[in-house]
């Protein structure tokens, strides 16, 4: 036999072999499992999102708070989805020790932590040391550390149950349901994209339903001291009645966007707004996942402060503003610069998802889903932390509340880059741009 011809039969040998080992390798994974705690505080605290209530303490409870996960698997990758009937994201050192122990104990590496911004919630900001919430609100530092162990609790659970899933995306503009309440220029910029996230099963029962949508849950008189998951609550409720599915509320760039409720009470306008998601929902047939996949890109990016926090005379009237033990904690957070946090994930390769750590205008959100060429993308605002407002460069010009320095301290334009990055990060990771 030649040596030509030995090698001809060796190299045909090996092909045979490498194909009948590609086509028996199991096909990739894909996912998804939901959990869900109760994290509504057990004692008085003091209440997140307005500033006229100082320091008073809650009074009771209007409706449970709850943190909802679901975690995704795609291929050897996890991502968690965490919605949070809260004002805002945990804390920095609480957030962090909660990924330290989902990633130490379900393999978790990703994930999105995120408030539904209800002002019915319990202030998050304090810590154990004197002058910043020590000796006069321990019952919030107890909290803080249930807390922590509810949401680990809610992921670990979804990450038991998960189970061989199809899924599907789809969004619709809807009127009727939210308006901008900053500007006073005609056309008044609203997000109206309901987006929705759909999980079922191999046998086809519904695991999931994910809903994305900008709107302040703000529906609540501030008077009422009681806690409560405002229209969120009742949205969610009403979903899992009809569908069976578990529901996750993520909350959308709705820095200067409102409910528009008409003549409807809160838990009037949450089953409102769950009947379009359901609809939405049951519009679209969940397919196999042919090809999972999951990339993430994440980053904390510094600008400066529109706010001088060393002048004892700004500190003092924040202090008035609020209460006294609140300030420190942001003095401290803001000390190096402002640093948001932005989180790009790039499921399945045409799903992008974009958390940004606080409360955005609505126009941000618009643009980069206008610019980004993926299938779909969900934005969720008070995601990952909370660093305020960011208003566009428009709105900042023409002033008001949310665009002003007392809650916006960012420099004017961090939004714009922050979406910039977002964009870029976007096509970075479908491998469009380097």
């Amino acid at each position: 036999m030649t040596s030509l011809r030995k090698q001809l039969i060796l190299f045909v040998a090996v092909m045979i072999i490498a194909g009948t080992a590609y086509a028996q390798a199991p096909p990739a994974t894909f996912k998804a499992g939901v959990g869900r705690r109760d994290i509504t505080p057990k004692e008085p605290l003091p209440m997140w999102g307005y500033g006229a209530r100082h320091d008073a303490l809650s009074t009771g409870v209007l409706d449970p708070l709850q943190a909802t996960a679901l975690v995704i698997q795609a291929g050897d990758q996890k991502l968690a989805i965490v919605g949070l009937d809260l004002g805002r994201s945990p804390a920095e050192h609480s957030l962090q020790e909660i990924r330290r122990r989902i990633k130490a104990e379900a393999g978790i590496e990703y994930s999105f932590i995120a408030g539904s911004h209800t002002h019915h919630g319990p202030v998050l900001e304090l810590v154990d040391e004197p002058g910043k919430g020590k000796g006069r609100f321990d019952a919030a530092l107890r909290y803080y550390k249930y807390l922590e162990d509810s949401i680990v609790a809610a992921v670990l659970e979804a990450n038991t149950r998960l189970v061989p899933a199809r899924m599907a995306t789809a969004s619709v503009q809807l009127q009727g349901f939210n308006r901008n309440r900053h500007t006073r220029l005609e056309p008044k910029p609203s997000d109206r994209d309901l987006a929705v996230m759909r999980f079922d099963d191999m046998a086809g029962h519904q695991v999931a339903i994910l809903v994305n949508f900008a709107a302040h849950p703000t529906s609540i008189p501030a008077e009422t001291l009681k806690f409560s998951a405002d229209y969120v609550g009742a949205l969610r409720a009403e979903i899992e009645k009809q569908t069976g599915a578990t529901a996750i509320f993520m909350q959308g760039a709705s820095g200067d966007q409102s409910t528009d409720r008409g003549n409807k009470d809160y838990t009037q306008y949450g089953k409102a707004l769950a009947s379009e998601s359901i609809t939405l929902a049951e519009s679209v047939r969940c397919q196999p996942v042919e090809q999972p996949s999951l990339k993430v890109m994440e980053e904390r990016i510094k600008f400066s402060s529109r706010i001088d926090f060393s002048n004892p005379m700004v500190i003092n009237l924040y202090q008035k503003a609020f209460f006294p033990e609140l300030i420190p904690n942001f003095v401290d957070e803001y000390r190096d610069g402002i640093r948001p946090r932005l989180t790009v994930a790039l499921l399945n390769g045409d799903i992008a998802l974009v958390g940004a750590s606080g409360e955005f205008f609505s126009n941000h959100a618009i643009r980069l889903k206008q610019l980004a060429r993926v299938r779909q993308v969900f934005f969720f605002g008070y995601s990952n932390g909370y660093h305020q407002y960011f208003p566009t460069i428009e709105a900042v010009a023409e002033g008001g509340y949310g665009a002003d320095n007392r809650v916006s301290p960012v420099a004017i334009g961090a939004g714009e880059q922050l979406m910039d990055t977002a964009l870029r990060w976007i096509y970075e990771l479908m491998g469009l741009i380097k």
